[in-house]
């Protein structure tokens, strides 16, 4: 680590240093933190880059990188990363969507619940494993029920942390059905805190978006007990 890494691992961040922060979770915003250059290079080659600073982490571990089971192994990490587990930050993977009339003429909520998703911690970047539940009121229009999965699935592959997720998606549906009548409800369990650190595997995390209609004290509880069933 050079002295311009340490300098700037250092530097104070909303009035506390890095080390000050220690293992707590800091969200610093609604968006995904990107670089401005972020799509200067293609997923290829980014693919090709990734693959050879994981080989150097590697093999700095001390790992042997001609053992038949590893030699493959930075090739396989830099594919998943941006073909799987990270596309959500690619927004050429955002999700086409199409809205229908809502010839039912369903004025009640919908609601979608128990979406299975994994996303990565952006602070130690280990698995968020959960479940959305996501809910709206039409204004005229109704969304495809998978797009509302793969809505979430979008913004769940990225380096996340769990309020900007549940924001994130409430605020991509409320663009989309042009309403303020979305909730979103996510429990989740960070394996950051399973896994590592106070290592408790048995606490998950519950955050939740209620805008327009399902700010009312009966709605939300009329959405819960949908979601207890």
């Amino acid at each position: 680590m050079n002295t311009n890494t340490l300098k700037n691992n250092s530097q104070q961040l909303n009035g506390f240093s890095v080390e000050d922060i220690g293992e707590d979770h800091l969200s610093t915003g609604l968006e995904t933190p990107m670089k401005a250059d972020a799509f200067k290079f293609t997923d290829d080659e980014k693919k090709e880059r990734i693959a050879i600073l994981f080989e150097e982490i590697m093999d700095v571990m001390g790992l042997d990188l001609t053992d038949d089971s590893l030699k493959g192994t930075p090739k396989r990490v830099a594919k998943m990363y941006i073909d799987e587990i990270f596309s959500g930050l690619n927004p050429e993977n955002k999700p086409k969507v199409a809205l229908f009339d809502n010839k039912y003429r369903y004025n009640q909520m919908l609601v979608e619940k128990n979406i299975t998703f994994y996303s990565n911690c952006e602070h130690h970047f280990v698995p968020i494993i959960g479940k959305a539940h996501v809910a709206y009121v039409s204004s005229g229009k109704v969304i495809g029920l998978s797009k509302l999965n793969r809505i979430v699935q979008y913004y769940a592959k990225r380096p996340q942390v769990q309020e900007r997720l549940t924001n994130q998606i409430a605020n991509e549906l409320k663009s989309i059905l042009d309403t303020d009548d979305v909730a979103v409800i996510i429990d989740a369990k960070h394996l950051c805190v399973a896994s590592r650190g106070v290592k408790d595997d048995t606490s998950s995390t519950v955050t939740a978006y209620y805008g327009g209609k399902f700010n009312k004290t009966a709605k939300i509880t009329e959405l819960q007990n949908y979601i207890n069933q």
